[in-house]
């Protein structure tokens, strides 16, 4: 293949530095008579290059080059005059004498000579053909039909984290071809899964495109999960199906658009996972595949001696004090909305994306503020993981109103009182009160109320894709990493775990019946507490990962779903749908604010003798059962929802109520229960101010 510097000065007047990337000039520009329908604008932010030359190869057609010949603020820019649709290409840099004016035959390049070209930061699509990577141009064009969002309000919002692969790949439903693909996401079997389980958002685990650490590929090891993103307008090919990988970019395209047309469909809003905080080329001795070869001291955040600044644990942070940098991330969100027409963003370690000039989270940090004025990125769901590895970077709570926070006040408190005080109980000590509990499961409003917002603002879960499973938090006290090749050095070590008396997998009933309630109440839990609820994949069937609670690399079946439904997933998968039922039952017949016009809404807490709570009550670590009283005013309809968190069954007094017509007691009926033991119970008329019956260690549910 034969490579030529073609000539450009007869168009130099017609390239602009703005829109970043390769577009079509905008009408009204002046370009040249002899330039085609598929001639276009090719602008880089590239501030640390004298010169820059796009490489490319159209259909069919041999390698050129072609010099960007102007630049305007960092960013240089051109015209190409035929680039259609399917032209591979990237950049690199080169002197000034390099850059001929005419036509001359150039070294030739391959796809496998390791000259690795310079990615488009706003490529929309990715070429990898080995180890060699192309951006490419695509066509944005798909029939939607009538799609459209399907806008779930916040506070009747039940996310679901899934990884693409992973959640089919062992379904024995989706045909084979399918199987850890977009499409197979969107086969039936899986749609019908998530809606008769009751999801109404799936928040995918990354699907920019992304490359494999070195550290990784030397293991033969991948980085299953993704959060090393290479390209943030391309979406990862490998999940694709076979056929359209052979098809190319655009086909891989059209694949994740009738993915979320599907799923739209069903009336299941799409969420991704982003990783805009870091990439790729990691640290200063990574690879050199874009950003670092166009301006690292512009993309990277560095220190005052020039040294990287990490606040990611990645090698790199992308540096958030740098205009164009800001935009860049803007640009990307908003081409997935218009383009692929996602719901909503959950932003990995998006601390790192509010530091300013000085490397401190700013709460009006300007991304942030162009994020809330934004028409459109201001009209989807936002969602931080509130925290880096940097100084200062715990921030859970301070993020702005237009935000929603992964509360980890939550997790720990949930696990703290159900698993690991119980842990503490059966060694023959002691555990905490219920004020934890209590204050999570009521929305942690101390938390969120500083920054104007509401207790929506929380996103509540137990776990998620890095951790335990919800499985292997109540059958493991240490994590178990061995396969990840580090020596089990990787992962948290504090997990609030409990393996109920034995390591893994146990055959011994009692174990396999305390652990089981344990995952109820841990869903329950998880369920009736005010804020937005987030399942991790797999944890409504039971799913275990063996202990690894860092399963990053473990594209395999350690890390998959297993489908093969035993009696305890079954049983599993039937209390998670009767708990998110009934969550959806009693929200539905609630005024649309609540619970966030606290003035309207109540949660009175009462004790086991049914009288308010005192703050010695609170406070004292041997009293583990509590009673919330909640609903509204305006509808006049209650819930009760009794925690036994100590080892011994309980007699407690409902408190008392009126009836609608302040004529006697208002009459609770039994609607849940974690207790195996009293399952049967369920619809038992129990009267407000009478005793019931709560088992050690479970979640009563009732409804007036």
């Amino acid at each position: 293949m034969v490579m030529q510097i073609l000539d450009t000065a007869s168009t130099v007047d017609a390239s602009r530095p703005s829109p970043l990337g390769v577009s079509v000039p905008r009408a009204g520009f002046a370009v040249a008579d002899h330039m085609s329908r598929d001639s276009v604008n090719v602008a880089v932010f590239a501030p640390e290059a004298s010169r820059l030359e796009i490489v490319y190869q159209t259909p069919g057609d041999s390698w050129k080059v072609r010099p960007l010949p102007a630049v305007t603020s960092g960013v240089h820019h051109g015209i190409v005059d035929f680039m259609p649709p399917g032209t591979r290409y990237g950049f690199r840099p080169a002197d000034a004498e390099d850059a001929l004016p005419v036509s001359v035959p150039a070294p030739e390049i391959a796809d496998d000579d390791g000259q690795q070209l310079l990615l488009d930061p706003y490529g929309r699509g990715i070429d990898q053909r080995g180890d060699f990577l192309t951006s490419v141009r695509m066509d944005s064009s798909f029939d939607w039909g009538d799609d459209r969002h399907p806008g779930t309000p916040w506070r009747n919002t039940i996310i679901y984290e899934a990884h693409v692969r992973g959640q089919t790949m062992l379904h024995p439903d989706i045909p084979e071809e399918l199987r850890g693909t977009y499409a197979g996401m969107a086969h039936p079997a899986m749609i019908e899964h998530l809606t008769s389980l009751g999801i109404t958002a799936v928040q995918l685990l990354p699907i920019h495109f992304h490359v494999d650490e070195v550290h990784l590929q030397d293991l033969g090891l991948t980085n299953y999960w993704g959060y090393n993103t290479a390209a943030f307008f391309a979406p990862h090919s490998d999940y694709a199906t076979e056929s359209a990988q052979k098809a190319g970019p655009h086909a891989v395209q059209d694949e994740l658009k009738g993915m979320i047309k599907l799923l739209h469909a069903a009336g299941i809003e799409v969420l991704l996972d982003v990783v805009y905080n870091h990439t790729a080329e990691g640290g200063p001795d990574g690879p050199e595949l874009s950003f670092r070869g166009l301006g690292e001291k512009h993309y990277y955040r560095h220190d005052a001696a020039g040294r990287y600044l990490d606040t990611t644990g990645c090698g790199n942070s992308m540096n958030f004090a740098e205009p164009k940098v800001v935009q860049l991330v803007l640009d990307s969100l908003r081409y997935w909305v218009n383009e692929f027409h996602i719901d909503g963003f959950r932003f990995d370690l998006a601390v790192t994306l509010c530091r300013n000039a000085s490397n401190e989270f700013d709460p009006k940090h300007p991304f942030l503020v162009a994020l809330a004025a934004d028409p459109i990125l201001s009209e989807v769901k936002l969602i931080a993981e509130p925290w880096d590895v940097g100084f200062g970077g715990w921030q859970t709570g301070r993020f702005p109103v237009g935000w929603q926070d992964w509360n980890d006040h939550f997790r720990d408190g949930v696990r703290r009182f159900w698993v690991a005080d119980r842990a503490k109980i059966e060694a023959g000590g002691t555990g905490g009160s219920a004020g934890e509990l209590a204050d999570v499961i009521s929305g942690s409003a101390g938390l969120f109320e500083h920054s104007g917002r509401s207790r929506m603002a929380s996103v509540n879960f137990v776990t998620a894709h890095d951790g335990f499973t919800l499985a292997d938090l109540v059958s493991y006290d240490r994590k178990h990493n061995e396969a990840n090749g580090e020596q089990n050095r990787d992962g948290h070590s504090d997990n609030l775990s409990y393996n109920h008396g034995f390591e893994g997998r146990s055959e011994d009933e009692r174990i396999v019946a305390a652990r089981a309630q344990a995952r109820r109440n841990l869903m329950a839990t998880l369920m009736v507490s005010i804020g937005v609820p987030m399942i991790s994949a797999g944890d409504e069937l039971g799913r275990t990962q063996q202990g690894n609670n860092n399963a990053y690399c473990q594209d395999n079946s350690l890390a998959w779903l297993d489908w093969s439904m035993p009696p305890e997933a079954h049983a599993m998968l039937r209390s998670t749908k009767r708990v998110i039922r009934l969550r959806r039952e009693f929200l539905s017949q609630q005024p649309h604010d609540f619970p966030i016009r606290e003035e309207k809404a109540y949660l009175h807490w009462y004790d086991a003798a049914g009288k308010p709570m005192s703050m010695d009550r609170w406070n004292d670590p041997t009293q583990r059962v509590v009673q919330l009283l909640l609903g509204s005013e305006e509808s006049g309809l209650e819930g009760l929802v009794v925690v036994n968190g100590g080892p011994k069954d309980v007699k407690f007094v409902l408190p008392r109520v009126s009836n609608e017509k302040g004529t006697g007691n208002r009459m609770f009926e039994l609607r849940l229960t974690t207790s195996d033991l009293h399952d049967l119970r369920q619809g038992v008329r129990v009267a407000s101010g009478e005793r019931d019956i709560l088992q050690a260690y479970s979640i009563n549910i009732y409804r007036t």
